[in-house]
């Protein structure tokens, strides 16, 4: 069965993609009130609003602020636009909005549809905007710019100029005084054209006006254009003011007249700007006390009231109590939408995708499987598989990140700023691609690029076009389906998602495209991509993370690239890594006589000695891939002759690779200050984490090697098993220090210098005094005076002083057992 001919309703049938406050076609409201699903999380909230608005009709409340948020894509102005619909009692179709949910029993509850008739039946005007639209290109800058916008839309809502605030006001005492119609007939009579159209050229008309008012006898001519000259500076209104304008024109309309703002993004449009947080509860405040119930303000934003701006003390407690009805829109909303209105299938589609899943069930398991702690949600079973197919659950909690990250980031466009690219819009758009194919295909997570890749800023969607003109990733030329673009479009989907890792496992899993693809196969394709993407500099892979590079990323690497980094820097960080915070140990404590004895050791890395001492007999020597000292023989004599171990790190430059890229960034970050490209000090940020990130790869990558070094000793290989580092090198140590010091055995009670003196009695005769001391290290005192005899008595030479013999004794006693104080 084709996957198109499993859905209950057409697949491909038309479908508004992105949900735009300001949006009128009828055609488009009728198929948004048909189709509206009213989910579980919906049914609470549809009550939880008209309850509160029923108080506003039925008596007053200064509580007629709503808060709607949710992630991008969410469906918060799809539902912003539900209620206008409903409060306007808009007639779309042949039919009122509320008999949609009456005709179709969206609504379960019928004291919550009572209060939703309720509210349809009383009079309001409504008033839909997205205030980022409607503001001025410099209004964020005032203070007052939520109160402006707000005036604007007021006075367009009542057929008054919306740009001209002077105007309107003209506009509304002409109205006032019964007289409006008479002067809009005048000057269409004077001038040529109507008034509404000729208005916002107000610089062009002045003469025209002001000869229709003194016509008119409205006013004087001198008066006029003093009017006319006051109306072209700056106009100032006080919240106060324009909210007591609002009561105004309720109490003339009458009848429990109401007027509801709806207002699309606010959260973006306040950004992290207080003032305009402020100047927002302020307007719903003295809105609230001067209408009492009768004016609403209802807003969206993808964050929490108490997330959008750091509002301190009681301002946010005056903010929290104007907003007291808040409906936060769940991805679990999002599901239940998508699932309803364009998944639902077929009873036939339904048993045959039961029945498929029941014998590909351990398959699935197998091979959809991701290697991060963050919980992906998959198939629950034959049913969850039935009414997500041919989608896999965690698609749509990751596209929500996705959305939300995009826009958070800036690669969204212009588009995709101002209307929601809803996620509806991209799984339907998605799955019209794949509805030509057979059951068993699943929609590859690279699939959701197409649908938003009009609404993409140019420095991430340029990317993706140059992949195709490049002839590497590209051979065929072809425009479509080509492997490594899909695999750099999955990559930039998740690029700035912080709850997946980009490995070579997970991009696997979001790759397939049919439950019975081979794993194995398929991950070898993905690396061959991503090897190809790397040498092309598209995408750069850090420790086993690989990431998507804008047009401006990949020239700040190209610059860190360029950066020259000494082999003596590297091999320097080499050692700081494993002697400062791998193998710490500074001195090597010998295990017997209770650890009394310790010896200090020189510490290297190749050729390039790093904290070393004359007083230290024996060292640490470890040999990276970059050594010239690679063949058996001479591993083995420079073991032999020196008094050092020989770590020999396997032939992975990983850790190596890492440490040059860490220096690289650092010395970019470190001598540029400065640059013309566009997110600079964003990158520089990004960068400055991934030079921590390269430091802790490189620590990963070294102490892996560590442990699967060849460590030679006394001239030969040692055959030790464990694999913890600090263990294997002080093994090895162990047995230097015991060829080193090779009559250490000999000592049964340790000595230190001052029991050795000890030893020589004060006489004028050389002697040593025997005592408990000497009997414990009898093979010890027999060594030492065969030394005695040997050096002053069979070696022929000159008369040595006392005081000198004792001297070569105390250092003779340290040199062969191992005394280090």
């Amino acid at each position: 069965m084709e996957v198109k001919d499993m859905f209950v309703k057409p697949i491909d049938r038309d479908l508004q993609g992105v949900i735009k406050v300001g949006d009128v076609e009828n055609e488009n409201i009728r198929q948004e009130l048909e189709e509206y699903v009213v989910t579980n999380e919906l049914q609470k909230y549809f009550a939880d609003f008209f309850a509160a608005y029923k108080k506003g009709i039925l008596g007053t409340t200064p509580k007629m602020g709503v808060w709607i948020s949710g992630f991008f894509g969410s469906g918060k102005s799809h539902l912003l636009k539900i209620l206008s619909y409903i409060l306007e009692n808009k007639e779309v179709g042949g039919k009122k909005a509320i008999d949609y949910f009456i005709d179709d029993h969206k609504i379960s509850d019928p004291m919550v549809l009572a209060d939703m008739k309720l509210a349809a039946d009383t009079p309001t005007d409504v008033v839909l905007f997205n205030i980022d639209s409607k503001s001025d290109s410099n209004g964020k800058k005032d203070k007052d710019a939520i109160v402006n916008v707000f005036l604007k839309v007021f006075n367009e809502m009542q057929g008054f100029c919306g740009a001209i605030p002077y105007l309107a006001d003209l506009e509304r005492k002409l109205t006032e005084d019964g007289r409006y119609d008479e002067f809009q007939q005048k000057f269409e009579e004077t001038y040529g054209s109507s008034w509404v159209e000729s208005r916002n050229d107000f610089d062009f008309v002045q003469d025209d006006i002001v000869e229709v008012l003194a016509d008119m006898n409205y006013m004087s001519e001198e008066a006029g254009r003093n009017w006319c000259e006051k109306a072209i500076q700056p106009y100032r209104i006080s919240i106060e003011e324009f909210a007591d304008r609002v009561k105004t024109y309720i109490d003339c309309k009458g009848n429990n007249h109401h007027v509801a703002f709806l207002v699309d993004e606010v959260g973006q449009y306040i950004g992290d700007d207080r003032n305009l947080m402020l100047n927002l509860q302020t307007v719903t405040e003295d809105l609230g006390t001067a209408c009492n119930g009768k004016a609403w303000v209802i807003v969206t934003s993808q964050q929490d009231i108490d997330s959008v701006v750091k509002v301190k003390g009681n301002d946010f407690s005056k903010i929290q109590g104007r907003f007291d009805t808040r409906l936060s829109l769940s991805s679990a909303n999002v599901d239940a939408v998508i699932k309803k209105r364009i998944l639902e299938k077929t009873d036939t589609a339904a048993q045959m995708l039961r029945l498929l899943y029941g014998q590909k069930e351990t398959t699935i398991k197998n091979k959809i499987v991701f290697t991060d702690s963050v919980e992906r949600k998959l198939y629950a079973g034959p049913e969850d598989f039935s009414e997500v197919y041919p989608f896999i659950p965690y698609q749509f909690n990751l596209l929500a990140s996705v959305l939300t990250a995009i826009r958070t980031h800036g690669a969204s466009g212009k588009h995709l700023s101002e209307g929601e690219r809803s996620m509806l819009a991209m799984f339907k758009e998605s799955a019209v691609a794949y509805m030509h194919e057979n059951e068993g295909t699943i929609i590859p997570f690279y699939a959701f690029y197409t649908p938003m890749e009009n609404f993409l800023d140019h420095s991430h969607r340029g990317v993706i076009i140059k992949a195709y003109e490049n002839d590497y990733i590209n051979p065929e030329h072809k425009t479509g389906d080509v492997f490594a673009i899909n695999v750099l479009k999955t990559l930039f989907l998740i690029k700035y998602v912080q709850d997946i890792t980009a490995n070579v496992d997970n991009i696997t899993t979001l790759m397939m495209s049919n439950i019975d693809d081979d794993r194995i196969t398929l991950k070898e394709k993905v690396e061959d991509a991503l090897r190809v993407l790397i040498g092309q500099h598209l995408i750069q892979k850090n420790g086993d993370v690989y990431a998507f590079l804008t047009d401006e990323e990949q020239e700040i690497n190209m610059w860190i690239e360029r950066e020259d980094i000494d082999n003596a820097d590297v091999i320097n960080k080499i050692s700081e890594l494993i002697f400062d915070d791998i193998f710490t140990d500074k001195k090597y404590r010998y295990p017997k006589f209770n650890g009394r004895y310790t010896f200090g050791f020189n510490q290297s890395v190749d050729d390039r000695p790093y904290k070393t001492s004359p007083a230290n007999d024996i060292g640490v020597r470890v040999l990276t891939p970059a050594s010239e000292i690679t063949d058996e023989i001479t591993k083995r004599m420079m073991s032999g002759q020196g008094k050092e171990i020989l770590v020999v790190l396997p032939n992975d430059r990983s850790f190596m690779d890492e440490i040059q890229m860490y220096l690289k960034i650092e010395r970019f970050l470190r001598h540029n200050t400065s640059s013309s490209v566009i997110q600079y000090e964003s990158i520089k940020d990004t960068k400055r984490r991934e030079m921590s990130d390269r430091f802790a790869n490189a620590k990963l990558f070294l102490s892996e090697s560590l442990k699967d070094a060849e460590i030679y000793v006394n001239g030969d290989r040692a055959e030790i098993k464990s694999k913890d580092v600090t263990t294997r090198i002080n093994e090895a140590l162990q047995r230097l220090v015991e060829t080193v010091y090779n009559k250490l055995s000999y000592i049964d009670a340790p000595l230190g210098d001052d029991e050795i003196r000890k030893l020589f009695a004060a006489s004028n005769q050389f002697s040593m005094k025997v005592d408990e001391t000497l009997e414990a290290n009898h093979e010890a005192f027999c060594q030492v005076l065969f030394l005695i005899y040997r050096r002053f008595f069979l070696g022929g030479g000159e008369l040595v002083a006392e005081e000198d013999v004792k001297m070569r004794l105390v250092d003779s006693l340290k040199l062969f057992y191992g005394q280090v104080i």
